[in-house]
Parts: structure tokens; C-alpha cells; sequence
């Protein structure tokens, strides 16, 4: 019933979304929640809670670091506790350093890997137990991970790096749960959007399924 969900656009759907307190994940959890699916907003900050109250719906916020492993640990035991299980989980949580190569110190591209890589692999083993029913993972990844841009060698490494990810579980997941990437626009394009919505919109391409 979940995979189905998940394919045909049907609401009702158990949603979680990393990188939920503003930007393209803000948008994402504020749309899912309008249609009707219940939505669990996950995010760093302690304000989460009233980011989710704000949406409204069958809503809730986790505080939680997709870098730590307990935290998503936690994460896993809460949804599973509250829900029983997951439909879709959405990747988002991203983290942005730039600079060329000779410039670029260790902390800052580590810090890319494990927000941008790392943490989407983490949120996945852990939470992948609670969709035995079925789901959708996407993976909101970006155009410098497809076609580099002068500059962005952590970020667009560490999307390039999702992209394979995505590759590799499309390749070996359950036969009932589907993996997307989605190439967010450049940030520059966000920035002169009209409304979250609109770059919502924008990312609806998946680039592997």
C-alpha cells in the first residue's frame, strides 16, 4: 500500500525531511503537509518544533544532526514509535563551502562530505528498517555534482558523491522502494524566486530512478 503511495501521488503519505526549517525543505514538508501526508521536519535547530506547529497538519519537528549517528538513531526510534513506519524519505540537509583547491582547509571540506554524503547515507540506514511496506528516497542533489563549476570543489564533490550513492541503491534497494536524485537549481537561482514553492517546482526532475 505505502509503495503505491508513493507512486501515485495519493495522500496520507508518512513523509520525513532532513534540512526542514527553511529553503527547498521548508518548502517541501509545507507542501506535503497541505496535500494531506503527515510530515516529520528534521533540523539542527531547537525551533523545529514551532517551524512544524506553523505548518499545521499532522506535523511534528525533530531537532537533530544528520552528522550524528545517534542523533538519527533517535530520529528512527521516534518516527517509529509515532508512525509505525515511513513512506518517503527526502534527503535535503545541505551544507555549502566554496573555495578553490589550494585554498580550501580540511575542516571545510569534511565538514561538506559529512553534512552533504555522509548524512544522507546515515539517514538512510537508519531509517530504512521502517519502510518494509514500501517508499520513495530522494536525494536533493545539484547541478555542480553533473557538471562542475570553478570553485565548488567540496560541494561539488560531495554531490557528486550523493549522485553515485543514489546510483548504487537505485541498483540494490527492495524491489518496492524507488531512489531519486534531484538536481537543485543553482543558489543564485533560488534567491531570485518569488516563493519557496517556486523552487520547489523547479527541482520536480529526477535524474535517476
Amino acid at each position: 500500500m505505502a509503495s503505491n503511495m508513493a507512486h501515485s501521488g495519493s495522500v496520507g503519505r508518512r513523509l520525513l525531511v532532513t534540512g526542514a526549517s527553511r529553503g527547498i525543505g521548508h518548502a517541501i514538508a509545507t507542501l506535503a503537509a497541505q496535500r494531506g501526508d503527515k510530515v516529520c521536519l528534521v533540523a539542527r535547530g531547537a525551533e523545529i518544533d514551532s517551524i512544524a506547529a506553523m505548518i499545521g497538519g499532522d506535523s511534528f519537528g525533530i531537532a537533530a544532526d544528520v552528522t550524528n549517528a545517534d542523533d538519527l538513531a533517535r530520529v528512527a526510534a521516534t518516527v517509529a514509535e509515532r508512525w509505525g513506519g515511513l513512506d518517503v524519505i527526502v534527503n535535503n540537509a545541505g551544507l555549502h563551502r566554496g573555495g578553490k583547491v589550494g585554498s580550501i582547509i580540511d575542516a571545510d571540506w569534511d565538514a561538506s562530505l559529512a553534512t552533504n554524503l555522509s548524512g544522507p547515507f546515515r539517514a538512510i540506514r537508519a531509517l530504512l528498517p521502517l519502510m518494509s511496506a514500501g517508499g520513495a528516497i530522494v536525494n536533493i542533489g545539484a547541478v555542480v555534482g553533473f557538471r562542475g563549476f570553478a570553485g565548488d570543489s567540496c560541494y561539488g564533490a560531495s554531490k557528486a558523491g550523493l549522485a553515485g550513492l543514489t546510483q548504487v541503491l537505485a541498483a540494490c534497494m527492495l524491489p518496492n522502494v524507488v531512489v531519486h536524485v534531484v538536481e537543485a537549481p543553482p543558489a543564485a537561482y533560488l534567491r531570485r524566486c518569488a516563493s519557496p514553492v517556486v523552487a520547489h517546482g523547479f527541482m520536480a526532475r529526477a535524474t535517476f530512478t
